[in-house]
């Protein structure tokens, strides 16, 4: 119940162990095009280009910001906690010239905050945003950013990785034009892959470059030709097989729960989590909390990381500590795909009331 991997069920252990196929196989290929498709679904969107990058979440956000950024271009980050600081970093390690715009950690960004982004910035040529912050547990609303993005002339990038399959998520309805998230939180898939899409903008984009895609292994104009059959199935590198198995069938538990049973059952989950942490005194830091991701005070005087290792030892419980400024000051606990169960809630808050009063 910490900030990820969550556990994984044994279907998708199970899919993982099946035989090795060639990258280059018939019946791999078929496979492959099946997750892609069911990405699709889980990101709502029609994108052609959707495709899981080989690597963890991070070389999803790398495959993003690779791609669409130049040296010289202008970018809009907003920052509210590690990753949205992180894609700082990637974009300035990408030769841009970043405007972040920040607020407290663990506070969200109002639709004001993006309207005075893209005009004091109006060169940007694109504004990127933390759905999920797992570092501080805010949820950003974003079902009004693609218009303000867009009619500035950007294209809106976003990280999902906390959010994919646990919160509501809709690409095109809310015109997100390059997402990537990982397969280790809510999707209850082990980690090693960042599924991600691209919109028609965002292609046009990267096909207008002037200059090379500084990466070649996170290069969208050659692996595209791999997951998306355009100009034949051209070899790029060995995909990792087994864990594409491992994602095609964490995709179909997500499907055959259904999306908007899945964000509810996870909602409800929160409610019933938060509901018993407030009972033991404890303050939620964020004012939009993430269903899938609290963060809470430490109360005045409790050794935190004793806390977490009484949990760890005596429970076999696992919640993750801060980052960044709040190191030593919150608990972060998950409740992502298959852990987000009431046993599992009621078996950490009876534990955590023990280790709270001794």
């Amino acid at each position: 119940m910490g900030p990820g991997p969550s556990t994984v069920p044994a279907r998708i252990l199970k899919a993982i162990s099946s035989p090795t196929l060639g990258h280059l196989d018939p019946q791999y290929i078929g496979f492959m095009d099946e997750t892609c498709e069911m990405i699709r679904q889980v990101y709502r969107t029609s994108n052609a280009l959707s495709f899981p990058v080989s690597g963890t979440g991070m070389a999803g956000m790398e495959t993003i910001m690779v791609n669409l950024v130049e040296p010289g271009d202008e970018a809009i980050v907003m920052v509210n906690g590690v990753f949205g600081g992180r894609m700082k970093d990637v974009l300035s390690r990408c030769g841009a010239r970043v405007h972040s715009v920040e607020v407290p950690w663990g506070e969200s960004f109002s639709r004001q905050h993006f309207a005075d982004a893209v005009k004091e910035h109006p060169n940007a040529k694109l504004l990127a945003v933390v759905h999920a912050e797992t570092s501080t547990g805010a949820l950003q609303d974003l079902s009004e950013v693609g218009d303000i993005v867009h009619r500035a002339g950007m294209l809106l990038a976003v990280d999902a990785v906390t959010s994919i399959g646990g919160h509501e998520l809709r690409v095109d309805d809310w015109g997100i034009d390059a997402i990537y998230s990982g397969t280790q939180k809510c999707l209850s898939c082990p980690p090693g892959l960042s599924p991600v899409s691209f919109s028609p903008r965002a292609i046009e984009v990267i096909e207008a470059r002037k200059s090379p895609v500084q990466s070649w292994y996170l290069d969208v104009t050659m692996l595209k030709n791999y997951y998306t059959g355009a100009g034949g199935r051209a070899y790029h590198h060995t995909a990792p097989i087994n864990m594409v198995y491992a994602l095609r069938e964490a995709l179909s538990i997500v499907l055959e729960e259904g999306l908007d049973e899945r964000v509810e059952r996870h909602r409800q989950m929160h409610q019933r989590l938060r509901q018993g942490l407030e009972s033991l005194g404890l303050k939620y830091i964020p004012e939009h909390s993430l269903h899938t991701l609290n963060c809470v005070s430490v109360p005045e005087g409790i050794d935190e990381a004793a806390v977490r290792k009484r949990l760890l030892d005596e429970y076999d419980i696992e919640i993750g500590g801060g980052l960044g400024v709040f190191a030593g000051k919150a608990w972060r606990i998950g409740l992502m795909g298959e852990s987000a169960s009431e046993k599992n809630i009621l078996t950490l808050l009876a534990a955590l009331e023990q280790c709270l009063q001794s």
